[in-house]
C-alpha cells in the first residue's frame, strides 16, 4: 500500500546522521507531526538503517574514503559526497519519495540539485548551519581572495536557489537577506537541547552545580583550528602559575583535528594533573559532566564568523545552569545575556582572571545560573524552535503533495500553515540516543 504520509529527505555531508544532534531533533520533530523522514549522510555505524531513537527515520548512508586537511583533500571529499548524495537522492525521487528536500551545510555545493528538484516541483529547504566563507577565513588566518570569492558565490547560489531558508539565529537571517533572500523566506530555528535531554533520572534539573574543593571548569565541543581550545589550556596555566589557584580541574570534552597539538601543549606546559581530555561523550555523559560543572568556557575568538554564530555548546551550558565565560560576541550575548561573564579579546589571562573571580563568588554564580535556566526554558529549548521548524514544512507542503498523500493535520485538527509540535505527541521530546549520539560539529 502506498504511504500516504508526506516524505522529507534530509541531506547531510559533514557528519553521520546519528551524530548530528540538530538533525536528530529535526527528524524527531517531523515524525511527531506526521511526516516520514529519510536522511542521506556519511556512513557512521555500519549496522544502522534506522535513526536510533526514532520511530522509523530511514538512513541511506554513503561511504567516505577521502580524509585530510588540505584544500585538495577537502575538494575531493566534497565532490565524492556530492556524487553519492546525488545518486541516492535520485533514487528517492524515482521511488516516489522525497516530496520535499532539506540540505544542511557545509559545504555549499548542492545548489545544482536544488535547481533540479525545484524544476520537478519539490520544495528545497536550506538549513544554514555554518557561514562557510567565514569558517574558511577563520581557519587559514589570511584567506586566498579567490577561494573566498568562490565560497561566497556558492553561499549566494545556495541561498538563492532554496525555496526557504532555515537560519540558526538572527545574524544568519540577516546574512541571507543581504544575499537577496526575502525575509519572509527565512525562518530562525536555533540550536539547543530539548528539556527531556537534560532531565536526567536521579538528578533534579534545579540542583546546584558542584563547587567547593572540586571546582570544574568545562569545555564541550569540537577541537578545531578556529575553536581556540588552546586558549582554554593556556588559561589553565595562568590560573595555576600566576594566580596560584588550587582545588579545581579543567575538563575538555570533545575531539577534532587540533587534539594532538592540544595534548602536546598540556604535556609541554606541565598541566596534565589539572587538564583532562575526555574525548567524545554520549548524551548521558554530557549531561553528567555539565551538571557537575562550576563554570563553562566558550573560548571562541572575536572573528566575524564567531560574532555571527550561536555556539550550540553554549546553549547546552545554559540548559544546565552553568555560568558561561566567553568573549563578548554579538550572538553569544544575545543568547547568554546575564548568564555570562564577558572578556574583550579572548587572551588566556583574561579568561583566567574572570574564571578566578567566579570560582570565588558563589553568589554571583547562583544568580547567573538562575538567569541561564530561565533563558533556556523560556526561549532556547528545542521545543520552542520546533514550532517554527515544523511550520515551514506545513507551509511548503500544504498544496504541493501528489495525489494520495495528505498533509499532516495541525494540532487544531486542520491542515494549516502552523504546527505545534509540543502538542503533537511525546516523540518530540524523546532524548536523542545517548549511546550513539556524540557531541561533534553541532556543539561548536
Amino acid at each position: 500500500m502506498k504511504n500516504s504520509r508526506p516524505q522529507i529527505t534530509i541531506l547531510v555531508a559533514n557528519l553521520p546522521a546519528e551524530r548530528d544532534r540538530r538533525v536528530i531533533r529535526e527528524c524527531l520533530s517531523l515524525e511527531a507531526n506526521g511526516f516520514d523522514v529519510t536522511v542521506i549522510a556519511p556512513r557512521g555505524d555500519k549496522a544502522l538503517r534506522v535513526l536510533p531513537g526514532s520511530r522509523g527515520t530511514r538512513l541511506r548512508p554513503y561511504p567516505i574514503f577521502v580524509y585530510g586537511h588540505g584544500l585538495i583533500s577537502y575538494a575531493v571529499e566534497f565532490a565524492w559526497s556530492f556524487l553519492c548524495i546525488a545518486v541516492r537522492l535520485l533514487g528517492e525521487v524515482l521511488s516516489g519519495r522525497a516530496h520535499a528536500v532539506q540540505v544542511c551545510n557545509p559545504p555549499d555545493v548542492y545548489w545544482p540539485l536544488a535547481l533540479l528538484l525545484r524544476a520537478l516541483g519539490r520544495p528545497w529547504v536550506f538549513d544554514h548551519h555554518d557561514l562557510c566563507p567565514e569558517v574558511y577565513a577563520s581557519r587559514v588566518g589570511t584567506p586566498n581572495k579567490w577561494a573566498f570569492r568562490v565560497l561566497t558565490a556558492f553561499e549566494w547560489l545556495t541561498l538563492r536557489t532554496a525555496t526557504e531558508v532555515v537560519a540558526t539565529n538572527e545574524s544568519f537571517k540577516d546574512n541571507a537577506v543581504r544575499r537577496g533572500v526575502t525575509p519572509e523566506r527565512v525562518t530562525v530555528v536555533r540550536n539547543g537541547p530539548t528539556r527531556g535531554e537534560i532531565a536526567e533520572p536521579g538528578g533534579a534539573p534545579d540542583q546546584p552545580n558542584s563547587g567547593g574543593a572540586d571546582h570544574r571548569v568545562v569545555y564541550l565541543g569540537v577541537f578545531g583550528p578556529q575553536d581556540n581550545v588552546e586558549g582554554a589550556v593556556l588559561a589553565a596555566e595562568e590560573l595555576i602559575r600566576r594566580r596560584g589557584r588550587t582545588g579545581w580541574r579543567m575538563v575538555l570534552a570533545g575531539d577534532g583535528e587540533s587534539m594532538p597539538a592540544l595534548t602536546r601543549l598540556a604535556v609541554d606546559r606541565g598541566l596534565t594533573d589539572v587538564v583532562e581530555f575526555t574525548g567524545w561523550l554520549d548524551g548521558a555523559a554530557v549531561d553528567e559532566l555539565l551538571r557537575a560543572a562550576t563554570v563553562a568556557i566558550q573560548p571562541d575568538l572575536p572573528t566575524r564568523m564567531n560574532h555571527l554564530s550561536t555556539m550550540a555548546k553554549t546553549v547546552e551550558y545554559l540548559g544546565r545552569g552553568v555560568p558561561v565565560v566567553a568573549v563578548d560576541l554579538l550572538e553569544t550575548r544575545r543568547s547568554v545575556g546575564e548568564a555570562g561573564a564577558y572578556i574583550p579579546t579572548g587572551a588566556p589571562e583574561e579568561f583566567a582572571a574572570v574564571i578566578d573571580e567566579l570560582l570565588d563568588d558563589p553568589a554571583r554564580r547562583a544568580q547567573m545560573r538562575t538567569v541561564g535556566l530561565a533563558r533556556f526554558r523560556e526561549s532556547l529549548a528545542w521545543e520552542h524552535q520546533a514550532d517554527a521548524y515544523v511550520a515551514v514544512w506545513h507551509r511548503l507542503l500544504a498544496k504541493r503533495l501528489p495525489d494520495g498523500v495528505s498533509a499532516p493535520a495541525s494540532p487544531t485538527g486542520e491542515t494549516a500553515d502552523v504546527a505545534s509540535p509540543r502538542e503533537g505527541g511525546d516523540a518530540l521530546v524523546q532524548r536523542p540516543p545517548s549511546a550513539e549520539t556524540e557531541v561533534r560539529a553541532t556543539a561548536r
